[in-house]
């Protein structure tokens, strides 16, 4: 494959040197990790206050600088008229329309800007220390809801203590939750509200003032865990009141509403005690409707949609009948529907449920999973990506379903790519059930020859095997380097019930272990797949089952790669972060004796079975790993080279859970095609 690679012209006036499409010559149609990493990422769709035009934010990774660019874009939703309205070397996130459409507020280096709807007259409005994370405009226009960060008590340092010893480096720890995610935990976001004039910030307020709890709910919840209500009077917020052991354990997060002018709370949700998510007022100021999880400390119980009616304080649940996961949702804008986002056997549709009655109908199906729905006039405008294609945004018509793409902002790469086939298929599972999963076949596939193949083990363990793009995990580049991909929607997996779903709880090693083996099983009997030359791939409970599955294989798989796994339960369990993960999961601790589900659990951890370990394995593991600390890595990697098996350990010092910088992402590619060409491949 030749590629030639260089930053295209921009118009308009840039602002020094400016991020840009990455323009690629592709000579053979071969998707690569250089590819992969060119691609723009479309993120953020915000739609203007008369449905008309579409915001959205395009990342551009820059590989030679070894980071992301984001810039704005707009575009009709009936397709006309696209352009790119920012250009600079500083990315732009977290736009939203304000003024009724006129402007753009957005952030950059940590403050707030605000720009014409073309991208003109860009002005600094906010010079907030420590900087804004992300903001909400109130209807009006005149006040800003903000996140930013306030000092923590979690983590206290010598100086605290002793004046004399200003040098001394330490952390002194009291009680759990000091770390989470990737971080120490020596700051705590919290939302403020300030008064806005058109040109600078006032009267900055801290909502939780005296409060030392964190809003939004790290790691991953952000502005969309508050709302502002169609008066501006009120402001919904999402919150888990609770600090240190008592944290870690719980996920009762409730949903409050805040009056902003008395600064009164009242917490609207008391008695539901797992998590409550991403409030949202009814246009018309009747409803809230929030997600719903039912019982305390399981993070992946069924997500269920409710409405509370602001009048009466009266509860309902839309979701009873639908028996899957209730994603991102949007009030239509009459107030009589809800649409939402949910992932359902295979894919991520778009669907919408009448308040009244419970109607629900789905909007948009098909092999993709839709994301992010908003609703303009006839249409729904949504982000859209496929095992095939990377994010998109496109507009689906309300009443026949057709669906339009507007963005184009990977088509020059994907014209030039030859994608392999992807095939649903049902299997047999050991218990009789009929199991999803995805084949994944080379782009040139000739049925005549014999293929490598990988068994994909899904991470989570509760999480959803649908029409994903991942910048990691890509089925498609897997695909490109000469092998067949096996995914089985194994039991946990999410958008099969949730009685699938929950059915790992507690059974890491049970069921989903042999729905492994009866995926695999059933490809290794197909005339293409060679045998001799299968692999098992899987990174976070994935690399716990790649962990597992080498000592109890039975010389299936000739290489393993595990990426973030989890190899020693009992030290997993006291050195992650969540302690509500692991309480649930393995039904307890060690150490409870009398508890036979726990005591399974650990029974059957990964490093109690290296003794039968005979294959070689690759551990991937960042060090920045808080969720499963990268010993867990370590320990693995040790294990097998102990054991004199043929072992290579890469650890990323900088990344997280996740691999997200341009280089290293590439690295991580081409040390894992390399390993498994090396077992897999030569001298076959």
């Amino acid at each position: 494959m030749t590629a030639t690679v260089a930053l295209s012209a921009c118009s308009g006036q840039p602002d020094g040197q400016t991020a840009g499409r990455n323009e690629l010559t592709i000579a053979d149609g071969i998707l690569t990790a250089d590819i992969l990493n060119s691609f723009g990422r479309v993120s953020d769709l915000q739609l203007s206050p008369d449905g008309k035009t579409a915001l959205y934010g395009v990342s551009y990774p820059n590989i030679a600088d070894n980071k992301s660019v984001r810039e704005l874009f707009t575009v009709g939703t009936d397709g006309s008229n696209r352009q790119r309205i920012t250009f600079s070397s500083k990315s732009k996130s977290n736009a939203r329309w304000i003024a009724g459409g006129a402007k753009i507020a957005y952030l950059s280096d940590g403050q707030l800007w605000v720009m014409n709807a073309d991208g003109s007259r860009p002005q600094q409005v906010s010079r907030y220390d420590g900087g804004i994370a992300e903001f909400a405009f109130s209807p009006d226009g005149t006040q800003v809801l903000f996140i930013a960060s306030i000092n923590s008590d979690d983590i206290r340092h010598p100086s605290d203590f002793y004046d004399d010893l200003p040098k001394a480096n330490a952390r002194v720890v009291t009680d759990l939750m000091y770390r989470h995610w990737d971080e120490w935990v020596e700051d705590t976001p919290h939302p403020f509200v300030a008064a806005f004039d058109g040109t600078g910030l006032s009267e900055i307020v801290d909502l939780l003032d005296g409060e030392p709890f964190e809003c939004p709910t790290r790691p991953f919840g952000g502005i969309e865990q508050l709302s502002w209500s169609p008066d501006g009077k009120t402001i919904a917020y999402a919150c888990r009141k609770k600090t240190g052991r008592e944290y870690a354990f719980s996920t009762n997060t409730d949903i409050y509403l805040l009056d902003v002018a008395t600064r009164t709370t009242t917490n609207m949700t008391p008695g539901m005690n797992g998590y409550d998510s991403d409030p949202q007022f009814s246009p018309d100021g009747r409803y809230l409707a929030w997600n719903s999880m039912e019982r305390e400390g399981y993070e992946a119980d069924k997500i269920r949609l409710f409405i509370l009616e602001l009048a009466t304080g009266e509860k309902t649940h839309l979701t009873e009948a639908f028996d899957n996961n209730v994603g991102v949702f949007t009030w239509a804008p009459d107030s009589r529907s809800i649409y939402f986002q949910a992932s359902v056997e295979g894919a991520s549709r778009i669907y919408a449920l009448t308040v009244e009655g419970k109607t629900l109908r789905t909007i948009a199906e098909g092999p993709y999973n839709y994301g992010a729905p908003q609703v303009a006039d006839d249409k729904i405008i949504a982000l859209r990506q496929s095992i095939s294609q990377p994010d998109e945004v496109y507009a689906i018509d309300r009443a026949t379903g057709e669906v339009a793409e507007l963005s184009f902002e990977n088509k020059h790469l994907l014209d030039q790519l030859t994608m392999g086939r992807v095939e649903e298929r049902m299997i047999k599972t050991t218990d009789g059930r009929d199991m999803f999963t995805f084949v994944i076949y080379p782009p040139r596939f000739d049925p005549s020859k014999k293929y490598p193949t990988l068994l994909f083990c899904e991470g989570g363990p509760q999480s959803p095997l649908d029409q994903f793009w991942s910048y990691r995990w890509n089925f498609q580049l897997m695909a490109a380097h000469d092998y067949i991909i096996v995914a089985p929607a194994r039991r946990g997996v999410t958008g099969f019930g949730q009685a699938w779903c929950e059915q790992i709880s507690g059974d890491y090693s049970g069921q989903n272990m042999q729905d492994y083996f009866s995926a695999i099983d059933a490809l290794k009997a197909e005339p293409y797949v060679d045998e001799d030359r299968l692999g098992a791939v899987g990174a976070s409970y994935g690399g716990y089952s790649v962990y597992y599955l080498a000592g109890c294989h039975n010389k299936r798989f000739k290489a393993f790669i595990a990426h973030s796994g989890i190899f020693n339960l009992e030290q997993m369990a006291l050195t992650t972060e969540e302690q509500w993960f692991v309480n649930w999961d393995n039904g307890g601790y060690y150490w409870e004796t009398n508890n036979s589900t726990a005591q399974r659990s650990y029974a059957h951890s990964p490093h109690r079975f290296v003794d039968k370990w005979d294959t070689p394995i690759m551990v991937m593991h960042g060090e920045r790993d808080f969720r499963v600390p990268f010993e867990q890595g370590m320990a693995a990697f040790n294990a097998a080279r102990i054991r004199n098996i043929p072992a290579k350990m890469v650890l990323f010092p900088e990344e997280n859970h996740w691999i997200l910088k341009p280089q290293n992402n590439i690295f991580w590619h081409r040390t894992f095609y390399a390993w498994l060409d090396e077992q897999l491949k030569m001298g076959n």
